[in-house]
């Protein structure tokens, strides 16, 4: 597994594509995809969305997609930064994408935050 993070907008999507030489095709998009279809697909792109759309089962889904499909290059942006929202619902999804972040994480053998699409291996070795 490998995992990209970053703040939006920073070029993790493009980086990504021309890194593992990934197609527009073997991209799921976390805002609107179709959860079973996770377990076979190469890229998934907006985690963060899935873990919105999950609510509580963000946690154990993540713990299963590991499990499922442990080559998926996933893309998740950092949204832990800045000013803590004044929705609770807001504050939990937040906690909840740190949460999975750092199972994602755990799991993947190379993690690597993008800023103004430039590559900082985190976590792996540096090619």
């Amino acid at each position: 597994m490998i995992m990209i993070t970053g703040g939006i907008h920073q070029g993790k999507t493009a980086y990504a594509m021309r890194k593992f030489g990934l197609a527009e095709s073997d991209i799921a998009d976390g805002a609107d995809c179709n959860f079973d279809a996770l377990k076979n697909v190469r890229c998934i792109l907006n985690y963060h969305d899935i873990v919105k759309r999950l609510g509580d089962r963000s946690v154990t889904f993540t713990e299963e997609l590991c499990r499922s499909n442990p080559d998926a290059v996933i893309i998740i942006n950092e949204i832990g930064c800045g000013i803590v929202p004044i929705e609770k619902s807001e504050r939990i999804w937040r906690e909840n994408v740190g949460r999975c972040g750092c199972i994602i994480a755990a799991n993947s053998e190379k993690v690597i935050r993008i800023v103004c699409g430039i590559p900082d291996i985190i976590k792996g070795e540096n090619e």
